[in-house]
């Protein structure tokens, strides 16, 4: 395999399964306060979830400083779009959103792209 696939390669894989703990992160964060009571579990499981994915991001960083992806925007772009897919995938929710607001949402994270990739030139 070419060197500069396997640094794509490695860098995705390392930023889906990133943005998948960040995800339960987020997903656990939500029912950190169910009935006015702190949930110790969910924010055990939340605390667990987000060091993870913090930690395989900034490996993630080494891959993406190797393949010159070293704007903090477009870096936290691609992290943010995972991320989101991920809460909507974990959750199960964005499945059952209907088509139109699902479009809507990839819309949206186009749009971030699209002045992401503007401010950067």
């Amino acid at each position: 395999m070419p060197e500069q696939l396997r640094l794509i390669v490695t860098a995705l894989s390392l930023l889906v399964v990133s943005g998948l703990c960040d995800s339960f992160g987020f997903t656990y964060a939500a029912r950190i306060w169910r009935d006015s009571h702190m949930q110790w579990h969910e924010l055990l499981r939340s605390a667990c979830g987000f060091t993870a994915g913090i930690t395989i991001y900034w490996l993630t960083l080494r891959y993406f400083s190797e393949l010159g992806v070293v704007s903090a925007e477009l870096q936290t772009l691609i992290w943010f779009g995972t991320t989101l897919i991920g809460v909507g995938v974990v959750s199960g929710r964005f499945l059952a959103w209907r088509s139109a607001d699902q479009f809507v949402a990839m819309l949206v994270l186009a749009g971030i792209a699209w002045l992401l990739a503007r401010v950067e030139n």
